[in-house]
């Protein structure tokens, strides 16, 4: 029987007190915490022994098992039936045997762990495993064990990549170098720079990538931009690709104080070309909105595709490449390239600031004012920086050494501890980072949605949903994207809890015109909404999304017209149809906006003078309307009766009352009464009646009325006349009023009975008269 002893196992550096002594007879665990082992570069401070007819196994994860991954030592060709395992805690001087045995050990030790075995074989073979595999065999003679053999199984680990010490080997498949030093500590290094990418035969190539979300711009250096503010931007521009940027544009949504990218828009100076990605996956050229789909087409040399994840923009020149990868709300912007080309703006390795890459050119005046709205204090921002830091853990942790997750956590807490976590923000910061990683690395997060709540199938946020220049795409009821009012644009309109502009009131017509987004924010849909008449609906523009209703002369709408001693107000209501499907319920709150216009009353003025002055005209100025005013005598209704015309009693007469810039369809004149007296004032003691209450003196045949109340002028005949026993002036006097048009009412119905004429006419009631009076010579 050949008794040899093997010295496994390393040095430490931890200071032991006194030595251990543990006797086995069958497998088990021991421990070692006193004298810990570093088995290529993992420190244990437990070993698992195991034996049989065939090996005997040390082992650091568990004991032996054959086809399990495990870090082990195996000893095979013989028998151990017993040994022991001493921990020696005692010092072990540079220039020992033992140093002397193993030259790359350089420093004293503290403690040395050692393993006695019986066996009866003449020789031994050392298997050193890691992780299951086979890393180095040595074999060893009986005879030689029995001095002790001291040999050197130490090495490190670096990526599952086992590394002999003291070796440095470059592996051109990750252009990265990893040195394995004498203490069992790796270090790599990356042979490329920080924007560059190994191709996999020891050569490297630019490879930066760089991220557009909320109002967050995470460069390609890994450097976070945070817009302020709703303008336009410089993202990138690339001095390998001249005359080409990239242009971000970002918009508030529900918050004045927090904005987000809005759309991202390719530059092309020399051919004079923008191509904007929008909202919805829609693109436009210059003003032309293309037809897209994931047949990618080329436009002005910029290869352009759309699918469900958003719309892609490539340009290629010079061996470099920039990609566009744009959802409605994120952007990743992927450049390749040979290295050293500088790429200027927010996304770029410049120092240029914020404010030096502002595109003004492009942005609106009133795109630098910056607010402050009131904290939202349903908010718990430890819970979102909670959330935020998922990006560390499984299993977005994969990405973490190939995109840094730091800018995008920072990102995702400063917009989720002040805006609210609506419109799938929460996931949008993590579908980002996911993305970034993939676009990047070619590194695929697996079955992130499921841990996070995400939806399942990442795409395009509001595809295919078109909003105006006021509007963004948001979440309301049930989830359903819809258009909804920019918080500025709706700060106007709010605080009075109006739904658009005041009332356009004209002379012949009035409007008002609603924002659509403020109707959907109550669940009103425009559709359903009429005037008092059903069929007078809202047309609602296709660009503003702005719902206008109106009405005009020729198409009332049903407004009832009012009036007081001053004003004519014309006046409508906006209401919803009723379209309960189940009789007696309605699911819709009432709508009723009354909306009115005020018009002065115009007023036709007292007018005196003789008949030898055969006509007059005045132009008159009241309220709305600029109108003429004229009465004029004639003789045959055809010619007018002159200044020097001689007029013989009991001759006809006719008289036209007439005006000129009024709307008949609007307004009529109605002749209430007409008399004569003997003085100047319409209240002289003497006085004989030709019209009363719009109809003709039934006691004088002479007297005829035509057209009165059907336009803005009437005529009157009488038969010419003196008072008895007088010889000086007659006066004539009329009472006219205004009618507002409706349905012919405002016209007398002559031949009934005076309550019944007046019950027939218009519930209208001028209650400012006008009188207007002439005078002749006898």
């Amino acid at each position: 029987m050949f008794c040899f002893i093997l010295y496994l196992a390393a040095l430490s550096l931890l200071t032991g007190t006194a030595a251990t002594n543990q006797t086995f007879t069958t497998s088990g665990e021991m421990n070692i915490s006193s004298c810990p082992i570093t088995y290529y570069g993992q420190k244990y401070d437990k070993v698992y022994l195991a034996f049989d007819a065939n090996r005997f196994a040390v082992c650091f994860n568990g004991l032996y098992q054959p086809g399990i991954k495990n870090d082990c030592i195996l000893m095979s060709g013989g028998t151990a039936d017993r040994g022991d395992l001493a921990v020696l805690n005692k010092e072990i001087p540079t220039g020992s045997g033992v140093h002397h045995l193993l030259p790359n050990l350089k420093h004293a030790g503290k403690c040395i762990n050692i393993i006695p075995l019986k066996d009866r074989q003449q020789s031994e073979e050392a298997d050193a495993r890691v992780n299951g595999l086979t890393v180095s065999k040595q074999t060893f003679q009986t005879a030689d064990t029995n001095k002790g053999v001291i040999t050197d199984l130490s090495g490190c680990r670096l990526s599952g990549v086992v590394y002999k010490t003291n070796t440095t080997v470059r592996d051109p498949n990750i252009c990265t170098s990893v040195t394995c030093d004498f203490s069992g500590v790796a270090t790599a290094v990356n042979d490329c720079g920080p924007l560059e990418h190994c191709q996999g035969d020891g050569s490297c190539k630019l490879n930066s990538m760089c991220t557009v979300t909320g109002s967050a711009i995470i460069d390609i250096v890994g450097r976070v931009h945070s817009v302020p503010d709703r303008c336009g931007y410089t993202l990138m521009k690339p001095s390998s690709i001249p005359g080409f940027q990239v242009l971000g544009f970002f918009q508030e949504r529900r918050r004045k104080d927090v904005s987000f990218l809005d759309r991202v828009t390719l530059q092309l100076d020399s051919a004079g070309v923008q191509i904007s990605l929008e909202q919805g996956s829609r693109v436009q050229l210059n003003d032309e909105v293309l037809m897209l789909n994931a047949t990618a087409q080329m436009v002005h040399g910029v290869e352009l595709s759309r699918d469900q994840t958003g719309v892609t923009a490539k340009i290629s020149a010079s061996n470099y490449m920039v990609s566009v990868l744009f959802d409605g709300y994120t952007a990743l912007i992927h450049m390749t390239g040979p290295s050293g080309a500088p790429v200027d703006g927010l996304c770029g390795n410049s120092s240029r600031s914020l404010i030096e890459e502002k595109v003004a050119e492009h942005s609106d005046s009133s795109c630098e004012i910056q607010y402050e709205d009131d904290a939202d204090d349903k908010i718990n921002c430890n819970t979102k920086t909670k959330w935020c830091n998922i990006l560390k853990q499984a299993p977005f942790n994969v990405c973490n050494k190939h995109i840094n997750p730091e800018p995008f956590i920072t990102a995702c807490t400063d917009t989720l501890c002040k805006y609210p976590a609506v419109d799938g923000l929460k996931c949008q910061f993590l579908e980002a980072y996911a993305r970034a990683c993939s676009h990047h690395s070619n590194v695929t997060v697996e079955s992130w949605t499921p841990k996070t709540g995400c939806p399942a199938v990442p795409r395009a946020f509001c595809q295919d949903r078109f909003c105006s220049v006021n509007e963004f795409c948001g979440e309301r009821y049930g989830g359903e994207p819809q258009c909804l009012c920019r918080a500025i644009f709706a700060s106007k309109y709010k605080p009075t809890s109006s739904f658009g502009e005041p009332t356009d009131c004209k002379q012949k017509s009035a409007s008002v015109t609603l924002a659509n987004c403020l109707l959907e924010d109550k669940n009103i849909d425009y559709s359903v909404l009429h005037l008092n008449d059903e069929a007078c609906k809202a047309e609602m523009d296709d660009l503003t999304h702005m719902v206008t209703f109106n009405f005009n002369s020729n198409n009332p709408c049903g407004t009832v017209v009012m009036a007081n001693n001053s004003q004519i107000i014309y006046k409508n209501t906006i209401m919803r149809r009723n379209l309960s499907a189940f009789g007696l319920i309605n699911r819709q709150s009432p709508v009723h906006i009354d909306f009115s216009c005020y018009y002065s009353q115009p007023d036709i003025k007292s007018l005196g003078f003789r008949l030898k002055h055969s006509s007059m005209i005045q132009q008159m100025t009241s309220g709305e309307w600029n109108y003429n005013l004229s009465m004029k005598a004639y003789a045959d209704r055809i010619n007018g009766i002159q200044a020097n015309t001689d007029i013989q009693l009991n001759e006809k007469i006719w008289v036209e009352l007439k005006t000129e810039g009024l709307d008949e369809k609007m307004v009529v004149v109605v002749t209430d009464s007409c008399w004569a007296t003997d003085q100047p004032s319409p209240s002289g003691s003497l006085r004989y009646d030709f019209i009363i209450q719009g109809c003709p003196n039934p006691a004088d045949q002479t007297v005829k009325v035509e057209g009165n109340g059907l336009g803005t002028s009437n005529y009157f005949t009488f038969n010419m006349f003196q008072f008895v026993g007088k010889t000086g002036d007659v006066y004539l006097h009329c009472k006219l009023e205004l009618c507002v048009t409706e349905s012919n009412a405002c016209a007398p119905r002559c031949g009934q009975d005076v309550r019944r004429r007046r019950s027939a006419m218009s519930k209208y009631e001028d209650k400012n008269p006008a009188f207007i009076s002439m005078a002749w010579t006898s």
